[in-house]
């Protein structure tokens, strides 16, 4: 089930499980000249592995395609900033990120770019993270959201639709990488388990 889903935060209020994870985890603050989404995808991979790569906020080119370096300034905590590498290909060749929050206890991740050779001026995301079963397996349900202004020159449709663009790219790889190594530690389905009495 390698569904994505674009929600428009607006939209959010209708009911459900993803409803109820956006209202809690990703509140954005949102100007008049900026345009925001939420996307979801859903992971046939345990949450702790899933985890494991979201969380490294010093090392995102393990899944993000688009980045061929990081360094971090400093230790690894809330306020640490990364300069990351952009390849070539994208309208960018470096991003300057804050951490804003990292929280394993509720699997959420937010970064705010603060500076670099790019067009998405205060731009911030939040990415968290939902146990699900997914054909009889612990699956992940993956949400990511973002806010950023809109270029001069550009619309808000074109906006999201480059960002999602992105977005969409790094949550693919994100399931690819977690789903190889899910398949490498396999584990039983949840009704198959042998069950202690």
């Amino acid at each position: 089930m390698m569904m994505m889903m674009r929600m428009n935060c607006n939209g959010c209020g209708g009911g459900g499980v993803e409803d109820e994870y956006v209202r809690r985890h990703h509140k954005h603050v949102i100007a008049d000249n900026q345009c925001t989404s939420v996307l979801i995808k859903h992971i046939k991979a345990p949450v702790p592995l899933v985890w494991s790569l979201v969380r490294r906020f010093d090392q995102p080119q393990k899944y993000k395609p688009f980045i061929s370096r990081c360094v971090v300034q400093g230790n690894l905590e809330i306020g640490s900033l990364r300069e990351v590498d952009v390849k070539s290909g994208l309208p960018a060749t470096t991003s300057t990120e804050r951490l804003e929050l990292l929280d394993d206890n509720e699997h959420v991740l937010s970064i705010r770019i603060v500076g670099g050779d790019h067009r998405l001026k205060n731009y911030s995301s939040v990415v968290s993270l939902h146990p699900e079963i997914i054909e009889g397996r612990p699956g992940t349900m993956v949400i990511e959201s973002f806010v950023v202004d809109v270029p001069e020159g550009n619309t808000k449709d074109e906006t999201c639709y480059f960002v999602e663009a992105l977005i969409k790219c790094n949550l693919k790889s994100l399931a690819d990488v977690s789903e190889r190594s899910a398949v490498r530690d396999r584990t039983e389905p949840i009704d198959r388990m042998p069950i202690e009495i």
